[in-house]
């Protein structure tokens, strides 16, 4: 009897593998220090000029900012790394058609600042939780992260049907890692910031990507109107949210909004069916019933 080969796990395997059963990852040296770097050379006067925000959750001794594709040319690298795309898309796939930008933010986290209120990022929908995954984030240092200066603190294991769980679990980690590293967590997992006690600011930047028929957390339509998304290539453009996500969702007009970063629009416009397959088979059953009627008569 032959003997079967085992084929060794990809990356994303090995890396979704992770994800699914603590609800969070930390991937090392995904991207150069001189990416980060640039990145990070391009918000520093964002930084500077940005006002601290207000409230509790925020907090009022941090600084955060968004609409980082319009700030930097070297956001877009972050935003479509293929492996996170991968994981996003593994974990997201089974409830959605297309995957979307949720958001993009810069997160200055000064000297002083407390402790963050622990947190699920899908509690921003009203949707039935522990059975379906509504968005992952992916946090992406520019200093270093440590337990000192308020690295983000995870709870393992807290996600997917555990986060039904009444009672807030006692372990939490701080995520200590340098740039060119990535947190990838989970919408459900419980996670929060931790308290800088040190004397130096700790800043990032955090992606978020959601099922495509939400609603997401920051308007990427508004954050990136026509004008400057017909600037980005078709499939940056597209995860921002010019496509529609079948059926019919998100479209201008009855189109796809794609057609809206073309040079000119079409003189006449008719809508036009965007149906998931079940859906174009059901219309289609329902119209050759009709057909048949109609000739029966």
């Amino acid at each position: 009897m032959a003997t079967q080969i085992q084929r060794p796990f990809s990356a994303a395997e090995y890396w979704q593998a992770e994800l699914q059963m603590h609800g969070y990852c930390v991937v090392p040296d995904l991207v150069s220090s001189a990416q980060v770097a640039a990145l990070a050379a391009d918000l520093a006067p964002q930084f500077a000029a940005i006002d601290f925000c207000r409230g509790d959750f925020y907090g009022e001794q941090t600084k955060r900012f968004g609409r980082l594709l319009t700030r930097s040319e070297h956001a877009s690298a972050f935003i479509q790394h293929p492996l996170v795309l991968d994981l996003v898309e593994r974990a997201l796939g089974a409830w959605c058609d297309t995957i979307q930008l949720n958001l993009t933010q810069a997160i200055e986290i000064h000297p002083g600042a407390p402790r963050q209120v622990p947190h699920r990022d899908q509690d921003m929908w009203e949707g039935v939780k522990g059975e379906v995954e509504y968005l992952v984030n992916v946090m992406w240092p520019f200093t270093p992260y440590t337990q000192a200066n308020g690295a983000t603190l995870v709870y393992p294991g807290s996600h997917g049907v555990r986060a039904l769980d009444p009672d807030e679990p006692e372990l939490s980690v701080a995520v200590e890692m340098t740039p060119g590293s990535a947190l990838i967590f989970l919408g459900s997992t419980l996670h929060g910031a931790g308290n800088n006690r040190t004397d130096t600011i700790r800043r990032g930047m955090i992606v978020s990507y959601s099922l495509g028929w939400l609603k997401p957390y920051e308007n990427q339509w508004l954050a990136y109107p026509p004008e400057v998304a017909r600037r980005f290539p078709r499939d940056l453009a597209a995860l921002v949210g010019y496509r529609q996500h079948r059926p019919n969702l998100g479209n201008w007009e009855g189109l796809c909004p794609s057609v809206l970063l073309g040079e000119r629009l079409p003189e006449r416009i008719g809508a036009v069916d965007a149906l998931r397959p079940d859906q174009t088979e059901m219309v289609g059953a329902f119209r050759r019933s009709l057909d048949d009627a109609d000739g029966s008569c």
